[in-house]
């Protein structure tokens, strides 16, 4: 039937076509979004440059702290009274930085490399396979997120001491070869806008469910891939608590940059004997974030495609 011109949310293209129309934002969303006024537009610019001084303050005193004496780290000034430069030479010779970064490049790369290509492999399987229980067996797997770590961790500590890889690498990432169920809902909301049509023209053609996946379904998710990859990046790089667990019987060498950071704290704390150089340890945290702003300066593009296209469909 068709539907007049003036119905609020629908628009008539044909006599016989229905077309429906996005509902318009609320109008205070609107004003918040595009200010049509100069003043709200300066209004907005400087409530925008206010959050943006918020959340830029903590690097900037990290930065001014790494460029002053001993005495003069925790003075709260943003322009350091000495300039001490040389703190950044130094720090090389007093704590092995070099090696913990290492350490968790090689660790971060294969902790996200593995859960998202694990969790895509598993989200593939239940968008486009159809099988008895898939909706329970997705509940299940959906479920173990509701689980605190606190519940696991000892369980999982376990399981690690009766391998004998306490002390090694393989606890850090070990566990991402069996997926995520954070990441498996991502990807499979990913898939479930694929036309399966793609799928199934291919199957006629004598595709191989591996090839469905590896030949159509993994280049056309290709921002939704890195999306995984650069949160689980991210969380592992900054994974204290993992690598205290499983790490904190090594060397010092062979610490991540975290726990690195971490053993200097105490290192150079008055109560442990040491000087009280923190200086070192603000120019060790400065460094540590760099790798981070690399990623996401090179991988922007793909994030914020990757986050529009999470929710496409249920």
């Amino acid at each position: 039937m068709a539907t007049s011109l003036e119905t609020p949310g629908v628009a008539v293209a044909h006599p016989e076509m229905v077309v429906p129309v996005a509902p318009r934002r609320p109008r205070w969303r609107r004003a918040l979004s595009q200010p049509k006024t100069l003043a709200g537009r300066v209004v907005l610019a400087i409530v925008l440059v206010l959050f943006a001084l918020l959340f830029l303050y903590p690097f900037a005193w990290l930065l001014a702290a790494s460029l002053k004496p001993r005495g003069e780290v925790f003075d709260n000034a943003l322009i350091p009274k000495t300039f001490t430069p040389g703190n950044y030479a130094e720090v090389w010779s007093q704590l092995p930085l070099l090696s913990w970064m290492f350490n968790s490049v090689a660790i971060a790369l294969l902790a996200a490399t593995t859960v998202a290509v694990m969790s895509s492999i598993v989200a593939f399987g239940f968008a486009y396979f159809r099988f008895p229980g898939r909706q329970l067996l997705f509940g299940l797997v959906l479920a173990t997120m509701m689980l605190p770590g606190a519940v696991t961790m000892i369980p999982i500590y376990l399981v690690w001491k009766e391998t004998g890889l306490l002390g090694t690498w393989v606890p850090l990432w070990g566990m991402n070869l069996f997926g995520s169920a954070f990441y498996i809902f991502l990807q499979r909301q990913f898939f479930l806008g694929v036309p399966r049509e793609l799928f199934e023209a291919a199957r006629l053609d004598g595709c191989s469910a591996w090839g469905l996946f590896w030949r159509i379904a993994m280049p056309l998710s290709i921002p939704s891939f890195i999306i995984v990859f650069l949160f689980e990046f991210q969380a592992s790089w900054n994974n204290l608590q993992a690598a205290l667990i499983y790490l904190n019987a090594g060397s010092v060498e062979d610490f991540t940059a975290p726990l690195g950071i971490a053993y200097a704290m105490t290192k150079y704390s008055p109560s442990a004997g040491g000087q009280g150089d923190y200086q070192y340890v603000m120019v060790a945290s400065l460094l540590v974030t760099l790798p981070m702003l690399i990623i996401f300066a090179f991988g922007q593009r793909y994030f914020v495609e990757g986050v529009a296209t999470q929710g496409r469909k249920g």
